[in-house]
């Protein structure tokens, strides 16, 4: 037997054991400061650990970063090492790239329609089909801010033509493949690494809600925002099936009313996001909000991200059914 397999497998098993425990502590690995104002993410998890405290199962929040990155993290879920984490969409796209039908460009009127698809349209099931079998199941799907737009430490960008020249932070291939369509470069960077790019043109921007540089600090080189509106911003929290099934049926019962509680009050949380732009403003960012002429030609700029093989046609059909429209 491989020895580092071994020493894997009774670090699992020892981990598991103690997970069985009625005392036994659940692990909640944060994705953003702890900013109940300004992380629809911290107000996911807050509320979620705070009901399962408050309803007999000891929990704790670790700080983004703690435990690993994300990568780290989902192997820890994955191997039911760490119950819960807060994650990006993409971490289970490896496992099925159902998931990606969320990030596809201008396919969402707004976060509604996304909950629809999610639950009474079924994809949160869907998605889970694959993802159980190896070790992970998706409990929620988070939103962190208003639809995506286009940050860039460069100049302003009233039309989809003022793309070109600027080299984008991308989170993958799939998105550097939007940027070419829309007439820009992109480049993959960890976020960790995001700062010090942008700070030295490696890239000179990024696709986020309005709130994220004022939530990591960002607005001193973030100069512009583009209020484009382009697909939902979302992130995921995912827990060890292993964990999740090894639960009594009250627990469980408990967890997923803590995950309905805090998916309750992130969608409230989102209410409130009106205001982020005024904000920005008010940090020094110029903010260009596109009109629907503008808005129309990024979305027909988009039309490759259908087509690129990341999602099969199958599967674009699938989510456009479970819009329910």
């Amino acid at each position: 037997m491989n020895v580092s397999k071994f020493i894997q497998g009774t670090a699992l098993a020892v981990a598991l054991a103690f997970a069985g425990g009625a005392s036994a502590q659940v692990k909640i690995a944060l994705d953003s400061p702890p900013d109940m104002e300004g992380s629809g993410s911290y107000v996911w998890a807050n509320t979620f650990s705070t009901y399962l405290n408050e309803h007999g199962m000891p929990a704790e929040e670790f700080q983004r970063g703690a435990l690993g990155g994300d990568d780290e993290l989902f192997d820890q879920v994955s191997q039911g090492l760490l119950e819960v984490s807060l994650s990006p969409l993409n971490i289970v796209g490896s496992l099925d790239p159902l998931i990606y039908g969320l990030r596809l460009p201008y396919f969402f009127a707004d976060q509604a329609e996304v909950d629809h698809a999610l639950y009474e349209g079924k994809m949160l099931e869907r998605i889970n089909e694959a993802t159980t079998k190896e070790g992970v199941r998706v409990l929620s799907l988070n939103t962190v801010g208003q639809a995506t737009g286009i940050f860039n430490t460069q100049k302003p960008v009233k039309s989809v033509a003022d793309m070109a020249g600027l080299r984008m932070r991308a989170l993958d291939e799939s998105q550097i493949e939007l940027y070419k369509a829309w007439g820009a470069a992109g480049t993959i960077v960890s976020w960790a690494e995001v700062p010090n790019a942008l700070q030295t043109g490696v890239a000179h921007g990024y696709l986020n809600p309005a709130f994220v540089p004022l939530l990591f600090g960002h607005t001193d080189f973030i100069k512009f925002y583009t209020d484009a509106a382009i697909a939902p911003s979302l992130r995921i929290t995912i827990v060890s099936e292993d964990w999740y099934q090894g639960l009594s049926d009250a627990d469980r019962a408990t967890v997923d009313a803590a995950a309905d509680a805090a998916n309750k009050a992130n969608r409230k949380w989102l209410e409130t996001q009106d205001a982020v732009l005024g904000k920005l403003e008010a940090a020094g960012v110029t903010v260009e909000r596109l009109d629907q002429t503008a808005r129309d030609a990024f979305r027909a700029a988009s039309a490759p991200a259908y087509e690129s093989g990341l999602l099969s046609a199958e599967q674009i059909a699938e989510w456009e059914a479970a819009k329910g429209k």
